[in-house]
């Protein structure tokens, strides 16, 4: 039984999946219909250090650069469309291949050239992030986004973190007006 989880809250991935390795998270958003141009959304990780940065440009995970370097992490391509019901887009993280300094993997989503195409997730509805057991497809856990976000370009849908030895997940929602440019900047990428 998933557990659905409001923003902020968390929850212990490795207490409800014992022996999870493998995890998938799953991206799912439905573009509202509009008479201009298409929406494309894409997911996108930021693997961070103690200091909430990356440690190099390789660990930002998204349409260019499908894995991290060691492999723990992969995006499996972009679904420009967001048609169809369940995952619009998946991020797989291999749990026990992730690097002993990477401490979070923020997971989050942006409208891809949204500035010129006057799109912002405020016309996005029925968003959501959910974590699986790659292994066995049961959902752990899930966080539906209802927050509507009128400017923003990007969005923060979670983040995976170790504490105390585990794993685990937490609902963020936070939205950002600079798109995936600004979300490079606050983690470190260099653009």
């Amino acid at each position: 039984m998933a557990i659905s989880l409001k923003k902020g809250e968390n929850t212990n991935l490795s207490n409800a999946a014992p022996g999870m390795t493998k995890m998938a998270v799953g991206l799912g958003w439905n573009a509202r219909a509009t008479a201009g141009e298409e929406f494309d959304l894409d997911a996108s990780a930021f693997m961070l250090n103690e200091a909430d940065k990356v440690s190099s440009d390789t660990h930002f995970i998204f349409y260019n650069q499908d894995a991290s370097p060691e492999g723990s992490v992969k995006y499996m391509g972009d679904n420009r469309t967001g048609d169809g019901d369940g995952d619009d887009e998946t991020i797989v993280i291999q749990l026990d291949r992730v690097p002993a300094n990477i401490e979070k993997i923020s997971v989050c989503v942006t409208i891809h050239n949204a500035a010129e195409r006057n799109q912002n997730f405020g016309q996005v509805s029925g968003a959501f992030i959910r974590c699986v057991d790659a292994s066995t497809d049961n959902e752990i856990a899930r966080f539906d986004l209802s927050e509507d976000f009128s400017v923003e370009t990007s969005v923060v849908f979670g983040i995976i973190y170790r504490h105390a030895g585990t794993w685990k997940f937490r609902a963020v929602g936070q939205g950002y007006s600079g798109g995936l440019e600004e979300l490079c900047g606050v983690y470190g990428v260099q653009t």
